[in-house]
């Protein structure tokens, strides 16, 4: 595991929506995944490192029920997955074929993964959810995974809904969806999304309490100096 406990469960309490205006302002604007949804809704934050695995087109030699027992296949790669890691999964966006349905999650669950996230769908929903593994996805479909795409491998850098994915980047997913943090810039988005949070809340009481957005949101000097003798 690259991350400490402490530095996930910080990680946890940080909105997605934060993260990105974070390291938008580091020059960051591509790490929001896109058709990754949370396929339950409700579902709790989750923090973890990136555990990647990539799917190309089917290929009828290849794509085939029979290379589910192959050395290089999904069942293979549940096998290696972490406990608290965040399964990121490239299947190229493709819709009309489950990449994953309740069996594998099931696994996934014993082996307690944080979450599974695809730009792709998954199959088997009810039986998923019952499985109680954190699903981030692009929807649900019948047909298994060979129908339109082949295993090809897991560990490498993929891009996942549109942005690159490193395997032990940091993921967090919500209910705005699934963004990446870098690894090397985890303890900037630490320090600077919580006193980003904490001032916006203090900001958000102050709305609640009557005040105009001019000079609140963004700051003037003097409503700054306010917040800062307010948390002194």
């Amino acid at each position: 595991m690259p991350f400490t406990a402490k530095t996930i469960a910080a990680m946890t309490q940080l909105t997605t929506a934060t993260i990105t205006t974070v390291l938008l302002k580091k020059g960051l604007r591509n790490i929001w995944l896109r058709g990754a949804r949370p396929l339950a809704a409700g579902a709790a934050r989750v923090a973890g490192p990136a555990f990647t695995l990539r799917f190309i087109p089917a290929r009828e030699d290849m794509a085939t029920p029979e290379s589910w027992a192959s050395p290089v296949s999904t069942r293979t790669a549940i096998e290696a997955m972490p406990a608290g890691c965040v399964a990121v999964i490239d299947a190229m966006g493709v819709r009309d074929a489950g990449i994953f349905g309740d069996i594998l999650c099931a696994r996934m669950a014993e082996r307690k993964v944080g979450a599974l996230v695809t730009d792709g769908v998954v199959r088997d929903e009810i039986g998923v959810r019952a499985t109680g593994l954190a699903v981030w996805c692009g929807g649900t479909a019948a047909p298994p995974s060979v129908a339109g795409l082949t295993f090809i491998n897991w560990g490498e850098p993929i891009g996942c809904g549109g942005v690159a994915v490193y395997p032990n980047d940091m993921m967090v997913a919500d209910q705005d969806g699934v963004v990446v943090v870098p690894q090397a810039m985890v303890e900037h988005v630490i320090q600077t999304a919580t006193e980003q949070e904490r001032m916006e809340g203090w900001i958000l009481e102050e709305v609640r309490r009557g005040v105009a957005l001019p000079g609140l949101y963004p700051m003037s000097a003097e409503t700054k100096a306010r917040y800062e003798a307010s948390h002194k």
